[in-house]
């Protein structure tokens, strides 16, 4: 095991270097190649997923036992800068409306969102922190996906800030990928007990 303190000289100990926040990338793959393509390269920020476990008491006497209960995913907020081209305006009002919403147009108009097709119209939502080569240290794959909050921005004649979107998305759960870096050195996650040389793990896999 490396840590930050070994001598960059020495190949049998090479310096760890940690995981690094400016170091990401995020994708939607419901975006095809006419509106940019999948890759969000003027992704801002982005949560990681992260989760709550709700908990049971039991009281006996003066005592209380507690049990964990169900597991709710919380939400992830994406930010975004709007290139132009892309039209992230456009292309994100267009995932909406493929999505199911459109506004009513008369009082027999009953169309309306479903999963399905706001899942769908985003496709796979992933968010992956990289190492200094580029290549991923852990990728997070959102399960059945969806835009529940979109914001355009503000508008500031004092500001020479880029116009950005900010996105809510709901989520069923995540899944964590973990795996080696371009250097080789294998992780041992400990979810695969007496397995050596691991190279990638998953939890939360279904």
């Amino acid at each position: 095991m490396a840590g930050f303190w070994y001598d960059s000289a020495d190949k049998t100990n090479p310096i760890s270097e940690p995981k690094r926040k400016f170091r990401f990338t995020v994708s939607f793959e419901g975006i095809d190649a006419s509106y940019g393509g999948a890759l969000l390269w003027y992704a801002k920020t982005a949560d990681k997923p992260s989760f709550q476990i709700s908990a049971g008491e039991h009281k006996y006497l003066n005592h209380t036992f507690h049990y964990p209960g169900s597991v709710t995913w919380q939400d992830v907020s994406i930010s975004l800068v709007d290139p132009v081209d892309p039209d992230m305006a456009a292309t994100l009002s267009a995932i909406i409306i493929a999505g199911g919403y459109s506004p009513p147009s008369t009082f027999d108009d009953l169309n309306s969102m479903s999963k399905a097709s706001a899942v769908s119209a985003l496709g796979k939502v992933t968010i992956s922190q990289l190492n200094a080569e580029g290549n991923p240290l852990e990728t997070w794959s959102l399960w059945n996906a969806w835009i529940a909050e979109l914001k355009y921005g503000d508008l500031e004649y004092g500001s020479d800030d880029l116009t950005q979107l900010d996105l809510t998305l709901k989520y069923d759960w995540a899944k964590l990928e973990v795996g080696s870096d371009s250097k080789g050195a294998a992780l041992k996650a400990g979810a695969a007990e007496g397995v050596e040389g691991m190279t990638s793990t998953e939890f939360f896999r279904p």
